[in-house]
């Protein structure tokens, strides 16, 4: 018959010495006070799980009553008649506790560190920078799930005090990613920065939203080199601003309509059912050279992720920007790069507005009302594409910006 096992007093544990080695009391069901040769007093409990002897860490006697002690053996117990390891649930318990305690700063930062190798590094600079600047202060020491959507307004109208209303959308979008890798993490359950689309101030735009202030387009060109997406879509959105054709014809672009050593991309407008041709610049070749041995094997040159037979969606551009933070309806959507490429084209680099016009694809008249051909001012063309290439290219690096002539001037 095996021997009952007496359960412990309050006298018996406080009048336990140490000895030279371990010594285990037992309280019975699993419960036992082991008592260290330094003094300490720690509860343990033993089980079987899974067909495996287990143990349990309950705590440090005096902080831990006998009375504790027991309570918790019992919720143990409790959880393995129900199938689930007290072990695993206490690991998963002490882990949440501390993802719930880790600050915005600290998540914001990790995020940063995790994706910032997939963008360009001056991307990772200002976005860094961005939050430093504006968020960190201000919520930095906060977790997650303390952070609610008053607080992040409070936070955005501070920034659109001193006029800033642009860097207000774009820090609300960094904040938004931060939160949605917070709830992939397990360090929140939702985005509240979700709850504040259309409290912001909007931005003023006209038709599609696109800035053509030179400073402006700067840091949207980087956030587009640095999409940490697929490959087909980052070359997309780098080749839009280049070509500034329609974001459907871009889309379709077909692989037999390129020409990469002649340097041009001939194809059949279809807005106007005329056939256009696009100088490619030396970075438009560039970015096609890319992704050529990716998608060769398609017809299209941005095959779908879902059968190579269809091009991207005609949302995918939109969407990809828009997860990078950038507001496709107050800052500037796929559509927009040609408003862009108009304006500076003519204010800051002064080409002629018919070649400008004959590039967009719209319909050029001669002096004689004749509709140009395709090949009308192609060697002129061709120098602009290039000179536009390298300006965004000027851009992206920090060039010194040429600022739009006034109306003036």
């Amino acid at each position: 018959m095996p021997k009952r096992t007496v359960p412990l007093t309050d006298m018996q544990i406080r009048a336990i010495k140490p000895a030279a080695k371990d010594i285990k009391l037992f309280d019975g069901s699993g419960l036992f006070l082991l008592i260290t040769p330094t003094g300490g007093k720690l509860w343990r409990f033993k089980y079987r799980f899974g067909g495996r002897e287990k143990l349990l860490s309950l705590g440090a006697y005096p902080q831990i009553s006998l009375a504790d002690a027991r309570q918790r053996r019992e919720e143990a117990r409790e959880l393995i008649a129900k199938g689930i390891d007290p072990g695993a649930a206490k690991k998963e318990q002490e882990a949440a506790m501390i993802r719930e305690q880790e600050t915005f700063e600290v998540v914001a930062r990790e995020w940063h560190s995790q994706f910032s190798p997939q963008w360009a590094p001056r991307t990772a600079e200002a976005i860094l920078a961005m939050l430093a600047r504006d968020v960190f202060g201000e919520i930095g020491d906060k977790p997650l799930p303390a952070i609610n959507a008053p607080v992040l307004l409070a936070m955005f109208r501070q920034i659109e005090a001193r006029g800033a209303n642009y860097t207000a959308h774009r820090v609300r979008g960094l904040c938004g990613q931060v939160f949605r890798y917070g709830v992939a993490t397990g360090r929140c359950e939702r985005d509240p920065s979700g709850d504040l689309k259309g409290a912001l101030t909007p931005i003023k735009t006209t038709h599609r939203a696109a800035t053509t202030d030179p400073k402006e387009v700067a840091p949207l060109l980087r956030m587009l080199d640095g999409y940490q997406g697929s490959l087909v879509v980052r070359c997309a959105l780098r080749l839009l601003p280049l070509l500034f054709v329609r974001p459907g014809e871009l889309r379709a672009m077909q692989w037999a309509d390129v020409d990469l050593d002649k340097g041009e991309w001939s194809y059949m407008v279809n807005k106007t059912k005329t056939p256009h041709i696009v100088p490619l610049a030396k970075q438009a070749v560039a970015i096609l050279r890319e992704i050529h041995p990716l998608s060769s094997s398609s017809p299209y040159v941005f095959p779908s992720a879902r059968t190579y037979s269809r091009p991207i969606s005609d949302m995918t551009m939109n969407a990809a920007m828009r997860r990078m933070g950038i507001d496709t309806k107050t800052e500037i959507t796929g559509h927009g790069f040609r408003a862009v490429a108009r304006t500076i084209l003519d204010e800051v680099l002064g080409f002629r507005p018919d070649f400008i016009e004959h590039q967009l694809a719209h319909a050029v008249r001669d002096p004689l009302g004749r509709a140009y051909n395709r090949t009308a001012h192609l060697p002129e063309r061709r120098k602009m594409m290039q000179a536009w290439g390298d300006y965004l290219d000027a851009l992206k690096t920090g060039a010194k910006i040429i600022p739009l002539r006034s109306a003036e001037g």
